[in-house]
């Protein structure tokens, strides 16, 4: 990085601190989903310390009766938070720190990947069109969406690492940062990852046509998405398939049909803090103009044959306006035929697509700009976009609680039950009395151990009896009474998916335990490999390099 690109660096990371400001408040921002996210976070930190790597019970949510949310939830904004906590923050000020550095994240991969190949101004304007959009402070200050928030930094350094390989097809760093940049989207938020996975493919099959090695980049592309699919298996695998055990499809159904958008909405939104059907859904004012002026520019380039540039405006102009379709009513019967579309809940989560798009656009206005031109061009456009957005950065209020308050037993489920095993209720409504209740028979409990996903107790049985633990059943929960495995009823209407099971008269060691499914198993395996392989292949690299000095 030259002394100047860094200036420029600096000032833009100056610039985007303005947005910022509030969550220099003590607590966090009072939004739809910021305090179950520290909730979740808390839950994620504490299965982490009993040694599960992969999170993916949540033992005290849901009133202390334990969700699955976790194999559901990406998990890359919990790793981070965790490590924040880990090293001593609170867990508010972790939650807090992981939406403030994902802000400005977000800009700097926006104007790495523009600065590639458009140049310092394009790469500028389209970092600040990328951040200040009034759908980003939404996120925000508003619906308080951590994951998507993460999400926004890595599409733009997928596009960078493609984008270098696309220059040197044999530069092995860029191969596997844009391997690992894919894994972290894909962790970082399941349907925003999956919506820019078209666009992504794309770009791939834009880079590949105009290069004189179509064969070696194409095959270049497979490997790196192979190998990001590949690593994040333990987590996308299980939470496809087996949100079938779950509320998810019976609660979400036709969700959607309830947040489409007017089109003149695009245009203006008022500002507000409630939810679907009131939260704005405004692209921007700066971003509406860039998009219009795209249009004749596109012309004037097709006249002069600059391909590639144009290409990527026409994709980006084409993500654009079949985003804002999807987001009004006339899209109904897609959203119905389509229940991959149904995957996203909500029509309006498609603004991430849309401003990112216009971000493309302004970079492409930038560099039809004249030379002298580009930079007062930038720094007006920058103007504006403060002055357009700057109502948009303050928070109705703050919530201030301490990390026993997280930590503790939780009265929800930080969803609206969609992650509940689909054997009870979608949500429970008051905390057990005790963690394991003799429910027919006379018998005596001690509880000798308790974590997240390990319950030990001694049992004295004067009568056969029959036993309820107050844990929700879901696949992986297995029940052994002295070292055997024993029946589990979990689909009895009287308990609400939780589990029960008999002992006969006697002392028994019972052990309640939540362990690895054959498909979460098979996942996690299929992780391991691809990154033992990676390992390996760069340990081999390194050997050669090292012999041939």
């Amino acid at each position: 990085m030259t002394k100047r690109s860094f200036l420029i660096f600096l000032c833009l990371l100056l610039i985007a601190c303005l947005p910022l400001l509030a969550f220099l408040h003590i607590g966090l921002p009072l939004t739809h989903d910021g305090k179950d996210h520290v909730a979740r976070i808390a839950n994620f930190y504490q299965s982490l310390t009993e040694g599960n790597f992969v999170p993916r019970w949540a033992g005290n949510l849901n009133w202390g009766y334990g969700y699955p949310i976790l194999e559901f939830l990406y998990p890359l904004p919990s790793y981070l938070a965790s490590f924040f906590h880990f090293v001593g923050f609170s867990f508010i000020d972790s939650t807090k720190l992981i939406f403030v550095l994902g802000f400005l994240a977000s800009g700097f991969t926006m104007w790495l990947w523009v600065r590639s190949s458009l140049g310092e101004e394009a790469g500028i304007f389209a970092a600040g069109l990328y951040m200040f959009a009034p759908y980003r402070f939404v996120d925000l200050y508003v619906r308080g969406a951590l994951g998507e928030h993460v999400a926004f930094i890595f599409p733009p350094l997928i596009l960078y690492f493609l984008f270098k390989l696309s220059k040197n097809r044999k530069d092995i760093p860029s191969f596997i940062f844009g391997s690992i940049s894919l894994v972290l989207f894909i962790l970082s938020h399941n349907a925003i990852s999956l919506m820019f996975i078209p666009f992504i493919f794309a770009y791939m099959l834009l880079l590949i046509f105009s290069n004189k090695y179509k064969r070696e980049l194409f095959l270049s592309y497979v490997s790196l998405v192979f190998l990001g699919f590949g690593i994040s298996a333990f987590f996308w695998l299980p939470a496809y398939f087996e949100g079938k055990y779950t509320h998810r499809d019976i609660l979400t159904a036709g969700g959607y049909a309830n947040s489409f958008s007017s089109f003149l909405r695009f245009f203006s939104s008022s500002w507000s803090f409630e939810g679907t059907g009131k939260l704005s859904v405004e692209v921007g004012k700066l971003q509406w103009l860039v998009v219009f002026l795209s249009f004749p520019l596109i012309f004037l380039r097709l006249i002069n044959k600059k391909r590639t540039l144009n290409m990527l405006v026409i994709i980006s102009l084409a993500a654009f306006w079949l985003s804002l379709f999807l987001m009004t009513s006339a899209s109904a019967f897609l959203w119905e035929k389509i229940t991959l579309l149904q995957k996203f809940q909500f029509p309006w989560r498609f603004l991430s697509l849309v401003i990112f798009s216009a971000a493309i656009c302004g970079a492409f206005i930038i560099t039809a700009l004249p030379k002298k031109a580009k930079v007062a061009g930038v720094c007006l456009g920058i103007f504006l976009l403060i002055i357009f957005n700057k109502d948009y950065w303050s928070a109705q209020g703050y919530i201030n609680k301490t990390d026993i308050f997280f930590s503790g037993i939780y009265s929800g489920t930080t969803d609206t039950g969609e992650s509940s095993p689909r054997w009870g209720a979608s949500f429970m409504r008051s905390a057990p009395k005790e963690h394991l209740s003799v429910i027919g028979g006379k018998a005596s409990i001690k509880e000798l151990k308790r974590s997240s996903t390990k319950h030990v107790y001694e049992v004295i049985v004067s009568a056969k009896s029959q036993f309820r633990e107050n844990t929700l059943y879901f696949p992986g929960w297995s029940i052994k009474a002295d070292e055997k495995i024993i029946p589990i009823e979990f689909q009895d209407k009287n308990n609400q998916g939780v589990m029960t099971f008999f002992l006969p008269t006697g002392k028994h060691s019972v052990t309640v335990q939540f362990t690895e499914t054959k498909l979460r198993f098979f996942a996690d395996i299929i992780s391991s490999l691809v990154i033992a392989g990676i390992i390996l292949f760069l340990a081999r690299k390194l050997i050669k390099k090292y012999f041939k000095r």
